[in-house]
């Protein structure tokens, strides 16, 4: 997939992000709000007065609600949204179905906007600038895997998530998500855009973006490669054009027959409607690489059977519950090494933008106002998207 110049390059770029990402300059510029310097004492005086659209209940259904976020704190930017878009996760979350919430809860991990104040210890932001948060705003920042970009995996399992996270610092006991208008967030954990990429096509690479790159990248296939990709939603269809824009040749794998044209004009080179397991018999031990999207209960070890002998499969839609059911004795018979990948440290994270905005490896989006949320939520269901609804900010 890269030569070792490009690997070399990469590891710079992460080591250098996550460096230049803890912002710990010994001196750094005094608070600035609004494009004015304030005194920082004022800056931290009052919470921020926020718009947005929460769950109550495990409905599935939001309805408008405002609430408040904390004061800016001397290693916080604020962002004024302009764009997030609608994860599966969200769905997930809200309905319960990965665990008990506390509500009002404002989901929402796909966040891009523009900076309006500082702390004044910053120094990778200023007012000004476009700026994204993904699915986590807070860790140790301690521990050897938050010290080596891997805050998502924190050691002591202080990563703090984008939302319905016990959090103090919150005038509502829980991190508040990006179905809102404004976000208040620790410097660390946000990310640049770049002026060459549209902020409503940014919002999906937060975490669809994110959760797909970082696996794609760390399986070092090579340039021709038979790559497959099971699930084509939103992030599946992000894990066609990353692995297409890399040099494979994509199998994707999918139960919507109607996605076919799309998928092909994403980059694939062939397209599987699994209408039936016994539809993937034919591609058995093709392929040299698998990711998986599916969000759901499935038969694990018949998709990994199209993956060559000793081939990696990895896991990153997650089911009701998080748990997989699996047959060990199919799986086995596949000799298929099994894996699953939790989206990206922040380093990651930012390159990926980067790179997307660099190789125009663009989401397919839907742009839609606040009040259609519960709409595209029913759509995402019944697998109706195409392929990421995005929330323009400014109808909250």
């Amino acid at each position: 997939m890269s030569t070792s110049n490009q690997s070399f390059d990469r590891r710079r770029f992460l080591q250098f992000t996550s460096l230049a990402g803890a912002g710990l300059a010994a001196s750094a510029p005094a608070s600035r709000l609004f494009g004015q310097e304030v005194d920082s004492g004022k800056l931290n005086t009052g919470t921020i007065k926020c718009r947005g659209y929460a769950a109550t209940d495990t409905s599935g259904k939001l309805s408008p609600w405002e609430f408040e976020r904390r004061p800016v704190g001397e290693q916080d930017i604020l962002i004024e949204i302009k764009y997030a878009s609608i994860c599966h996760s969200d769905i997930h979350t809200m309905k319960g179905d990965w665990g008990p919430q506390i509500y009002p809860q404002v989901p929402g991990h796909e966040i891009v906007g523009i900076v309006t104040a500082v702390g004044k210890n910053v120094t990778k932001f200023k007012v000004g600038d476009r700026a994204g948060v993904g699915c986590m705003v807070d860790s140790c920042m301690e521990c050897g895997s938050c010290m080596h970009g891997e805050e998502h995996l924190c050691d002591k399992g202080a990563t703090v998530f984008t939302y319905g996270t016990p959090d103090k610092s919150s005038p509502t006991g829980i991190t508040q998500g990006g179905y809102s208008n404004h976000i208040v967030v620790r410097d660390h954990f946000a990310v640049h855009i770049p002026d060459h990429i549209s902020l409503e096509e940014a919002a999906p690479l937060l975490c669809a973006g994110i959760t797909t790159y970082s696996p794609l990248v760390n399986a070092n296939f090579k340039i021709g490669d038979k790559i497959g990709v099971a699930g084509i939603g939103g992030l599946g269809h992000m894990a066609i054009k990353l692995a297409v824009s890399k040099g494979a040749e994509v199998y994707a794998f999918t139960t919507s027959p109607d996605k076919k044209d799309d998928i092909l004009s994403f980059g694939a080179k062939e397209v599987v409607v699994v209408d039936d397991v016994a539809k993937l018999k034919p591609y058995k031990g093709r392929l040299d690489y698998m990711i998986s999207t599916i969000p759901a209960q499935y038969d694990v070890a018949a998709y990994a059977s199209v993956v060559k002998p000793f081939g990696f499969y990895t896991q990153v839609g997650m089911p009701v519950g998080f748990e997989l059911t699996l047959s060990n004795l199919a799986l086995s018979t596949t000799r298929v090494n099994f894996n699953a990948s939790l989206i990206g440290g922040m380093p990651e994270t930012q390159e990926v933008v980067h790179y997307c905005a660099d190789n125009r490896v663009l989401p397919k989006i839907e742009i839609i106002k606040a009040d259609q949320i519960n709409d595209a939520w029913t759509k995402v269901l019944n697998k109706q998207a195409r392929y990421r609804y995005v929330i323009d900010a400014k109808t909250f």
